[in-house]
């Protein structure tokens, strides 16, 4: 009798080591191991995935690169709404997940897969993320999740795998790191706590550039298309390289508190100094390049799209409405920003663009107006405070 077959998403992590082996040395499964590529890992990496998938013992690995997929639909959507989670958090694993649930899905019914399965825990969000979108992409496809099911520690996953023979650096695996071109994710046992914070050595990136310097990031219409004068087209890349040039600042560090979708406080570490700079470049272009309106209904659905994206929504309708009204909301969204860049921190300094509205005829604040006289200042006062006027008129009567 043929095995069964199950397709696993693999990340090369304890969790996700722990399944492979399980799943095909106590059930007796075949495992084919998929690794859904966000823009976190480069070719060296993913060759040392495969390898390590092949070791534990999966039948057949697959990488499926989906970071431009990512960018194009969520990405770009997050920059445009200025997402933070709790005004923290650019939602960086939280987004990726949706990607890599609808990558692994595909693949496992292009293989006729009978199972799909993946490593989350049963007190986190990810396991939301990922049934929610195998139940609605492919109902007829059972889910198996050993890692949830069994209530698993790390500490027994370790030592699981060191009696089935798997060698690998355990103590390198005591922090949860998921890395995707919008930030990299650390969990650890300081996350579990409310007064701890991670040590200096979690982050995978380290501070070693203490000379400070200034930078320049371009936008049209607002997605990132330059940084320091050098145009790009490809959208990734430049992620890529302002994260190559600010990351070494150590910038873009927190810790990320919120509510989860299953209704429990969470706590992760986090660094991402690129979605850090291009969230707080452009919200700081659009000030200068957005009416008053435009900036707080845009406000109102952005704040709405993160939370949703961040609980395993994304695939409800109205998610393409709210991106309708984020598309249209940046067509003046060009211009160029310069940003400081300091060892631990950054300031933006300022906007070049031929859309800044305080480039006006119409006055300078705080100085000189030019398109209107003082007396229409004094008859616009005048009747603006017209319904307050009334009200404590009114009070005052009845207090007599």
């Amino acid at each position: 009798m043929a095995k069964k077959k199950v397709v696993l998403a693999f990340s090369g992590g304890l969790d996700t080591s722990f399944c492979v082996k399980y799943l095909s040395e106590e059930c007796g499964y075949d495992v084919y191991t998929a690794i859904a590529n966000t823009g976190g890992f480069n070719q060296e990496e993913l060759k040392s995935i495969e390898e390590r998938a092949y070791k534990l013992g999966a039948v057949k690995h697959a990488s499926l690169d989906i970071t431009q997929e990512y960018y194009q639909k969520s990405i770009k959507y997050m920059v445009f709404g200025n997402i933070l989670r709790n005004g923290t958090y650019p939602i960086s694993v939280s987004s990726e997940r949706i990607f890599q649930a609808i990558a692994i899905i595909n693949y496992a019914k292009e293989i006729g897969a009978d199972y799909v399965a993946h490593g989350s825990t049963g007190a986190g969000n990810d396991q939301v993320r990922f049934d929610l979108t195998f139940q609605i992409l492919a109902p007829e496809i059972g889910i198996i999740t050993p890692t949830r099911d069994m209530t698993l520690t790390r500490e027994y996953e370790i030592e699981y795998l060191k009696k089935h023979g798997y060698t690998a650096d355990f103590k390198k695996m005591e922090y949860s790191i998921n890395k995707g071109l919008w930030g990299t994710s650390i969990g650890g046992k300081e996350t579990l706590k409310s007064n701890q914070t991670l040590p200096e050595a979690a982050y995978p990136s380290q501070m070693t550039a203490t000379q400070s310097q200034t930078i320049t990031i371009d936008f049209v219409n607002g997605e990132i298309a330059g940084i320091n004068g050098t145009a790009y087209d490809n959208k990734v890349t430049a992620i890529q390289d302002l994260e190559a040039i600010a990351a070494p600042y150590a910038i873009g560090r927190d810790m990320h508190i919120g509510d989860t979708i299953i209704g429990i406080k969470g706590r992760v570490g986090f660094e991402a100094a690129a979605p850090m700079l291009i969230i707080a470049a452009h919200k700081m272009l659009e000030k200068h390049t957005l009416t008053k309106w435009q900036q707080y209904w845009k406000d109102q659905v952005g704040t709405w799209y993160g939370m949703f994206l961040h609980e395993a929504q994304y695939l409800e309708p109205v998610m393409r409405d709210i991106e309708a009204f984020l598309d249209s909301s940046q067509q003046n969204v060009t211009g160029r920003v310069i940003i400081e860049l300091h060892p631990y921190r950054y300031v933006l300094v300022g906007i070049e663009s031929d859309y800044d509205l305080m480039k006006s005829d119409f006055g300078e604040y705080g100085e000189v107006n030019k398109a209107w006289s003082a007396d229409d200042v004094k008859g616009f006062t005048k009747i603006l405070g017209n319904q307050m006027k009334i009200f404590y008129s009114i009070q005052n009567k009845n207090k007599k």
